[in-house]
């Protein structure tokens, strides 16, 4: 039996009008129908109001069900989702069995939420990632421009001072020496900092050239020795897909040198399809029985990808530790780099 009420109705008058039908309906059978009911109500009688009873009630729910099982399908949606699984295949609902139906109205608009609300999430990601690298960039200047200055200014006082004092006092030309070298590791630092805050070897000579250069900080700060294996004729990327590339491989390796204990790396690029693929490889721990990583900023890394239309997985390795695999879409039209 298809509902006459026209689906644009809010669900409280659709409510209203199906009870309503049902109960003029069943008023009209009783004024229409010869049956009548004694002033003693015999049991045919009783069996007959107790029929009329029933099929009102299965009609009415019948009705009802078309309206409201949506509504019921929407709030067990809400309450098994979150911003993490918006962009799931599952988050969206289907109209039904009838896409014409009382429900579809609903089902279309919770729908509509979800990708206002995915949209939303995007645009704050992006603004929130962009507000971020701003900041990188300004702190990195300060630093270079203020700390770096302030440093090298340190650097060549000491070093006009170590000259003036006599040969004699060997005691304090040697406190002085330590003191310009601690300063002189200290403007190194800042540098490397600066350097990790806004790469400029990634604009100034590309993102091949800056791969490299990660892996090489990394080997000469301790870390473990990381193996370079990018394909040869990849297709160049928009500068944002460079830049989460560069992140992303940069988060990485860093989460490599604290918690995977790991002695050698493989630091991969390669196209795949579509699509250019980041690969980041380590010998160390791996990722827990949960699949948890210990600092993998996963969700950062994914938020970045999201933006250029990529994705995040992290696995386990073939050498036994964490694989960090990201792929970013290649543009349309670009040519090799």
């Amino acid at each position: 039996m298809r509902a006459v009420v026209p689906p644009s109705l809010p669900l409280y008058w659709k409510v209203c009008l199906i009870n309503g039908a049902v109960f003029v309906a069943g008023t009209l059978a009783l004024v229409l129908s010869p049956a009548s009911v004694s002033r003693q109500p015999l049991l045919s009688e009783v069996l007959v109001l107790a029929v009329g009873l029933g099929l009102m009630l299965a009609t009415n729910a019948v009705l009802l069900r078309r309206s409201l099982a949506p509504v019921d399908r929407v709030v067990q949606q809400m309450d098994r989702l979150d911003l993490d699984s918006l962009d799931e295949v599952d988050a969206r609902l289907e109209p039904g069995s009838s896409r014409r139906g009382p429900g579809a109205r609903l089902v279309a608009a919770f729908d509509a939420m979800l990708a206002r609300l995915d949209d939303e999430r995007a645009r704050s990601a992006g603004q929130a990632l962009a507000a971020q690298e701003a900041e990188r960039e300004r702190v990195a200047q300060e630093l270079h421009d203020e700390v770096g200055q302030s440093l090298t200014v340190v650097l060549l006082g000491l070093k006009q001072v170590e000259r003036r004092v006599p040969p004699e006092l060997v005691e304090v030309v040697d406190e002085l020496a330590l003191v310009r070298e601690s300063a002189r590791t200290g403007l190194d630092d800042v540098r490397r900092v600066a350097r990790r805050l806004r790469p400029g070897v990634l604009a100034d000579l590309g993102l091949h050239a800056a791969l490299a250069s990660l892996a090489t900080d990394l080997a000469a700060h301790g870390g473990p020795h990381v193996r370079p294996d990018v394909a040869p004729g990849l297709p160049a990327l928009p500068a944002e897909s460079e830049l989460v590339v560069y992140r992303v491989a940069q988060e990485s390796l860093t989460n490599v040198a604290r918690h995977a204990s790991a002695r050698s790396v493989r630091l991969g690029l390669r196209r795949d399809g579509g699509h250019v693929v980041l690969e980041v490889d380590d010998d160390g721990v791996g990722p827990g029985a949960d699949g948890h990583v210990p600092g993998s900023g996963l969700a950062g890394m994914a938020e970045r990808a999201r933006l250029v239309g990529g994705d995040v997985e992290v696995g386990r390795s073939p050498q036994g530790g964490t694989r960090v695999r990201l792929r970013v879409p290649v543009g349309a039209g670009e040519g090799p780099a």
